[in-house]
């Protein structure tokens, strides 16, 4: 017997008969002997109709007031969920954030988990009782109603997963596992059946929406297993259909890339002619980080005279107006002749372990991008991966020709 948590999206719990078959199975692990704890999201749609709810009120509204109201959503679906499985049979009961309780700080609207006290739980999991938990929420230490920000569902999840001491965390959604890469994009995207956790959190963090950043990085930090599946398609004969996340001593041979991930939420910034000198750097992303722009891919070209240099970056797309705003505000004092933004840009990245002991992955990408006249604009690496910028229009050509050249394609 084994102890598990499920976790079931919003699309998996998206009306009366997908709760229905969400209990369906639950049950079937409940009749197979396992201890089991359900984490649900709210009904896909819901959750944007509360915050546009607030929004609608206020445009500044009171983060206390709006965690209130968004959590409602997982409230609804946890109590339904529960009732469907005691019309099945099973001893089931809603727990809602607060009464377990999922501690958490006090940063409203993005709360962190500190501490989640298992005790009551772990109490009635062990009498056969299923407990169905309300995802994205918490209590804060001012005993209010706290949420964990969009996608929480999948971070309360895995730490809820990590206090009970679960096997496993099964992460139910609408797609069957991890692939390649885009399958809607690259039709001989594979899925694989492991992932190592560093691949997943690149990938994640790179584009791909399968898993929550955050949930990622928590599985990893409490080495919890966590396997993604579809709530809407069986797998016949198979232990575990889906991918499993796994720490990368379960893996027993390495791929050289796992997987290639793309971002369209990119945008590219040069500040032209800035004056090379100490400190020009600080003078740039200073007013930037102060106002809360994140900024990624850097890269900087010094002129000849060595007396000026262009510096690009990237932020997120729905940044650029605002970075560009910030930085024409500061134009004094950075001494730029002009700035150029461009929206139009994709960020491409290839995953992988297996780089750590290869050579030659970064330039086997540059050729293939290379060979189809595609410009590359920044580059960016890690341990184990090569991000580049491109222009949009070249998305799908540069992921089929990387997904070829390093050999993912389905045989």
């Amino acid at each position: 017997m084994a102890r598990l948590v499920l976790k079931f999206g919003g699309t998996s719990v998206g009306d009366i008969e997908r709760i229905r078959n969400v209990a369906r199975k639950v049950k079937q692990e409940v009749d197979a002997g396992h201890e089991v704890a359900v984490v649900v999201s709210a009904m896909s749609g819901v959750t944007n109709q509360l915050v546009e709810y607030c929004r609608s009120i206020s445009r500044i509204y009171d983060a206390r007031e709006y965690d209130a109201v968004v959590a409602s959503g997982e409230q609804v679906t946890s109590g339904l969920l529960a009732i469907a499985l005691q019309e099945l049979g099973i001893t089931a009961r809603s727990w809602q954030g607060w009464q377990i309780p999922i501690l958490t700080d006090d940063v409203h609207a993005k709360a962190r988990i500190e501490r989640i006290d298992t005790a009551e739980l772990d109490r009635r999991m062990k009498t056969g009782e299923v407990a169905v938990v309300a995802g994205f929420q918490g209590v804060s230490q001012r005993n209010r109603i706290s949420t964990l920000g969009r996608g929480g569902s999948d971070t309360s999840a895995v730490a809820l997963a990590a206090a009970l001491g679960a096997e496993r965390c099964d992460i139910y959604t609408d797609v069957d596992g991890v692939y390649t890469t885009d399958p809607r994009i690259v039709a001989k995207a594979r899925k694989l059946s492991r992932i190592t956790y560093e691949e997943m959190l690149e990938m994640a963090s790179l584009g791909a929406k399968v898993l929550q950043t955050r949930s990622v990085e928590m599985a990893m930090k409490h080495r919890v297993r966590v396997q993604v599946l579809s709530t809407f398609e069986e797998a016949p004969g198979s232990d575990l259909p889906g991918t499993l996340v796994v720490d990368e001593d379960e893996i027993v041979e390495q791929e050289l890339v796992s997987g290639i991930a793309y971002s369209r939420d990119e945008a590219k910034v040069t500040l032209v002619g800035v004056a090379d000198r100490p400190g020009v750097a600080a003078r740039i992303f200073g007013p930037l980080a102060d106002a809360a722009i994140n900024v990624d891919m850097i890269v900087q070209n010094v002129s000849e005279d060595g007396t000026t240099t262009d510096m690009t970056f990237t932020v997120g797309k729905a940044d650029l107006d605002r970075a560009v705003q910030v930085l024409e505000k500061s134009k004094d004092e950075l001494c730029y002749r002009r700035i150029v933004a461009d929206s139009d840009v994709v960020k491409i990245s290839v995953i992988g372990v297996g780089m750590r002991s290869h050579a030659g992955v970064a330039q086997r990408m540059f050729k293939a991008l290379a060979d189809r006249g595609i410009n590359i604009q920044v580059i960016s690496t890690s341990e184990i991966k090569v991000s580049v910028l491109v222009a949009e229009e070249y998305t799908e050509l540069a992921l089929r020709a990387l997904h070829t050249v390093y050999g993912l394609d389905q045989a």
